[in-house]
């Protein structure tokens, strides 16, 4: 490939190949393939270590420039491969949780970091996460897509401390089929809702509608699962919206169920700024 190739181009070509490794009929011609890709790796990864190293010998002058080069996605990528990244596993599973922890207070629940051992990092659901199994299934989502974001490099996860919602509240709950999410950041220029607001927002074609509940912010599908729908246009009062075209209500602390029905609206996760951040810091959504 040319070279100044973008990363992401780089990196599906190696899986490219590495796949036609893999097929290689040759047992002899695949072993050599891959113990040739083996060798290059551990011959770049012995020049990163020397280059790590002389940056450190700098101290002070080295720190901004190592840290420069964990925040570059390719380096970074790089640095985690051959275990040189400046920032521990730990620390990065921590930085992690606390990015996701004001989506889980907005649903009533919390997570805690039991330990990490062999790269497996246990975790542990706390709270009731408002009585809604399917409030904890997105604060799973969102938990799962942070350590992929901060820590890539985990190799497991587990989760304890399932959380069964009171018997009052066990309902059927119609879901859409779960899907592939990816964090997308709400364009700052468009006015977030106020409190006791909602609003409209397209993100990356997905139509969205969000609210400002009691000072959370809260985000769902824009879309009625009683007529099909838009929920934008319909009335928020106290936490509960009522749909414009068929006057469905639904209480969105509660992760959009129907009171009268057995009916759910589609969550979906919201990362916003925690206390003691600035205003206007950016607001994530998982589409």
């Amino acid at each position: 490939m040319a070279a100044d190739a973008v990363p992401g181009e780089l990196l599906e070509r190696l899986q490219v190949l590495g796949d036609e490794v893999d097929a290689l009929a040759d047992p002899r011609a695949r072993e050599l393939a891959q113990e040739l890709a083996a060798t290059i790796v551990a011959m770049y990864g012995d020049g990163l270590r020397r280059i790590i190293a002389a940056i450190e010998d700098a101290r002070e002058a080295g720190e901004g420039i190592l840290a420069a080069l964990a925040q570059d996605g390719a380096v970074g990528s790089l640095l985690l491969i051959h275990d040189l990244y400046p920032v521990t596993l730990e620390d990065r599973v921590l930085e992690a949780l606390d990015t996701v922890r004001p989506y889980m207070e907005s649903h009533g629940g919390d997570v805690r970091l039991l330990g990490l051992e062999g790269g497996v990092a246990r975790l542990a659901l706390q709270g009731s996460c408002h009585g809604c199994a399917a409030s904890r299934a997105t604060l799973e989502l969102a938990i799962k897509q942070a350590l992929d974001e901060h820590a890539p490099d985990l190799a497991g996860l587990e989760v304890e401390g399932v959380v069964e919602p009171p018997p009052i509240l066990e309902l059927p709950i119609i879901q859409s089929p779960p899907t592939s999410r990816r964090w997308v950041t709400l364009d700052g220029a468009v006015p977030l809702p106020g409190l006791g607001e909602l609003r409209e927002r397209d993100v990356d074609g997905a139509g969205l509608v969000l609210a400002n509940v009691g000072g959370t912010l809260l985000a769902y599908r824009d879309t009625c699962p009683a007529c099909g729908g838009a929920l934008h246009g319909g009335e928020l009062h106290d936490g509960t919206l009522r749909c414009p075209g068929c006057a469905a209500e639904f209480d969105l602390p509660r992760a959009g169920r129907s009171p009268q029905a057995e009916l759910q609206l589609e969550p979906v996760p919201l990362l916003a700024p925690r206390d003691g951040e600035e205003a206007d810091g950016a607001v994530r959504v998982a589409v």
